[in-house]
């Protein structure tokens, strides 16, 4: 059943997670912790829920992003110091900042040569609203990439945050997408191609082909703006991929 709240509105007890012991609850975008222990929306949106991870959030349709420590978003380089590169989230965010040496492997030798509208696939470091927004290029835990660092040729895509998220929700033990998305699966049963989907609303893609990375990317727009159900993009896919 979904849960829309209006700002203000408190969460009802039976709709919160129940941490493993010793555990606490993870609070996303659009809700605030009112002591001593009521969850409130500030926003509208549709309530979401992982009972697993003990988090839960809202989705705005139209929402803006606003940057949270874990998140992987796309960004674009702006302009750079000798310390690090600043960089552009969403129109409405001031920059963050990216270490030069935030890389797997990086060195003042080997870091990458990035400029100004470059762009990179990261996580969020950091997020405070006393100091400056940073992200990182590698897991600094393990000094790995896992699939993060510049984003060479394809084309740049922009949706909604609710969407992205959607997009980032992965599938259940059944194979079937949480999101209710299944552009991606449904086109990558026909054709081979790279994506990098960021918390923030943007979604890089790279078929090797102009055309392909068109149309995938404006399957994905399409998608997040009719609202398309589980079937109408299966036959919107199958119609978009026709004469490609």
């Amino acid at each position: 059943m979904t849960t829309v709240l209006l700002p203000g509105e408190d969460i009802p007890a039976s709709h919160l997670p129940n941490p493993k012991k010793g555990g606490a609850l993870t609070l996303g975008p659009g809700l605030r912790h009112v002591p001593p222990a009521t969850i409130s929306s500030t926003t509208a949106g549709t309530l979401h829920v992982d009972h697993k991870k003990a988090a839960l959030w809202l989705d705005a349709p139209h929402g803006r992003y606003q940057p949270a420590a874990g998140d992987l978003v796309i960004a674009q380089v702006h302009h750079s110091s000798a310390e690090s590169f600043s960089c552009s989230l969403t129109p409405h965010t001031p920059f963050v900042l990216l270490g030069q040496l935030s890389f797997e492997g990086a060195s003042k030798k080997t870091r990458p040569m990035l400029k100004a509208g470059d762009l990179v696939y990261g996580r969020v470091s950091r997020a405070s609203k006393w100091e400056d927004t940073e992200i990182e290029c590698f897991n600094s835990a393990t000094g790995k990439s896992e699939g993060m660092g510049p984003l060479k040729g394809g084309m740049l895509f922009h949706v909604s945050p609710a969407f992205a998220r959607r997009l980032m929700m992965g599938t259940d033990k059944d194979g079937r997408s949480k999101g209710g998305v299944v552009v991606l699966e449904e086109v990558g049963e026909k054709v081979r191609f790279e994506v990098a989907v960021g918390r923030n609303g943007k979604v890089w893609v790279d078929s090797g082909s102009i055309k392909e990375t068109l149309t995938i990317g404006r399957l994905l727009v399409q998608c997040d703006e009719a609202g398309w159900d589980e079937d109408a993009q299966r036959k919107m896919v199958k119609k978009g991929l026709k004469d490609v």
